[in-house]
């Protein structure tokens, strides 16, 4: 007979797994970073047009959601000297890390969209 594992005798390399999604979640968490992180693999965006390109975010979470992903390295802030200042935030090399996994979730969940209304309509 085998014996069962309970989540306290989790194998290792399961509990680094999930440690590593959790990581990936800290970073990531809230409702519109990865939104963000979307709109800026199209390439730089000013402010306005990040605001206007993610859809029911406010300027203050906006700020505070660059911030954030400046902090983590993900995104950089760059000023210009103009008059007025012209402010751009573009991906770094380090954020177009994420291009890859940001694409998946895009494919899932358009084919995720085609299931549920195809069901809806049946």
């Amino acid at each position: 007979m085998s014996k069962k594992i309970h989540s306290q005798e989790r194998p290792e390399e399961c509990q680094g797994h999930l440690r590593a999604i959790h990581d990936t979640l800290d970073v990531l968490n809230g409702k519109w970073k990865i939104s963000i992180i979307g709109s800026l693999s199209f390439g730089k965006r000013r402010f306005m047009e990040l605001q206007r390109e993610v859809e029911g975010i406010g300027s203050k979470m906006l700020s505070k959601e660059l911030r954030e992903l400046e902090m983590n390295e993900l995104v950089k802030r760059t000023v210009h000297d103009t008059k007025p200042v012209t402010v751009e935030y573009e991906l770094t090399d380090y954020g177009a890390t994420l291009q890859s996994i940001i694409s998946e979730m895009a494919k899932w969940g358009k084919q995720h969209r085609k299931r549920i209304m195809t069901q809806v309509i049946v």
